[in-house]
């Protein structure tokens, strides 16, 4: 009897082992390139731009900001492996170089269409239809490109999805799965997401002031917190309708139990106050914290 039950534990132990080594084995490689860490000015940085990695091919690019097309190509990544797009909101910091990715792809090997995910519209900022129409349509910007809105495109067709949402909306992909849900950017249009991939979450706040608290429906537990530092704690009222404080960032960082915090959408305005921010944050938080650099690729 004893040497059954010692042979069953074995077998039980081994078991474990072989689970354990195929989790190992077989587990994707994740990784978030930040493409841009800066936002509108001209400070030598791209604007707000980021690249989802998932075991060596880039998978997702969340906003477009100026010179995210030149940090796409300096880290080598093809457009013929994206599955999605996400613009958090249409400032020209985050969506400026759609246009260019768009024209790029005809000189690629793409032929699959591209969701581009944004949020909806109201009397200053056009819904993604309407945008993508202003830039590609029959009477857009850049018209001689219209096919691109076509199935029959020269290159790829490019599909506009509207989220419009409080709760959070579910959008799943092959690589990994999106949440989306609006969020309180003043009188912008704007998204928050979560990326869900092999077990691991990525939170990336876009530009708000998480004034309608939306935001922390997708906070718990993630592994990293992409946080934009937009302006410093003692910020005027009008920066603080439009982004998140250090002590917000803070707070929220704490309350989802948060793994790593980047801070990134860095400005002049925040420049020469981040060791100010950083001691802010870290009164409150206490996990790391790191200021985000473009082409800073973190490992998850």
């Amino acid at each position: 009897m004893a040497l059954k039950q010692s042979g069953d534990l074995n077998k039980m132990k081994l078991v474990i082992l072989m689970f354990l080594l195929s989790n190992i084995l077989f587990a994707s490689k994740i990784e978030l390139e930040i493409l841009g860490s800066g936002g509108p000015e001209i400070d030598g940085r791209a604007s707000s731009s980021y690249l989802l990695w998932i075991d060596g091919e880039a998978k997702l690019i969340v906003d477009m900001g100026s010179g995210s097309l030149l940090r796409f190509e300096q880290s080598h990544a093809k457009l013929e492996t994206l599955e999605a797009v996400v613009l958090t909101h249409l400032h020209i910091d985050h969506s400026a170089d759609l246009p260019s990715f768009v024209k790029a792809g005809f000189f690629s090997n793409r032929t699959k269409s591209l969701d581009i995910i944004a949020p909806h519209g109201n009397e200053s900022f056009p819904p993604i239809k309407e945008f993508l129409s202003d830039l590609f349509g029959e009477h857009g910007a850049y018209r001689y490109m219209q096919d691109v809105l076509r199935e029959d495109s020269d290159s790829f067709q490019i599909i506009p999805i509207q989220i419009n949402t409080q709760t959070v909306e579910t959008r799943k992909y092959k690589s990994f799965t999106l949440k989306l849900i609006n969020v309180h950017h003043g009188s912008v249009p704007a998204l928050a997401l979560s990326i869900e991939a092999d077990g691991k979450k990525i939170l990336i706040s876009g530009d708000t002031n998480d004034e309608n608290k939306n935001l922390e429906k997708l906070a718990i537990n993630a592994d990293l917190f992409i946080a934009h530092h937009a302006i410093p704690q003692y910020a005027n009222r009008f920066a603080k309708t439009l982004h998140m404080t250090p002590l917000t960032i803070a707070y929220i960082a704490k309350g989802a139990e948060v793994k790593k915090v980047i801070l990134s959408h860095r400005m002049n305005r925040t420049k020469n106050k981040e060791g100010q921010s950083l001691e802010i944050i870290k009164q409150v938080y206490k996990g790391e914290v790191t200021f985000g650099e473009d082409r800073m690729k973190i490992k998850l």
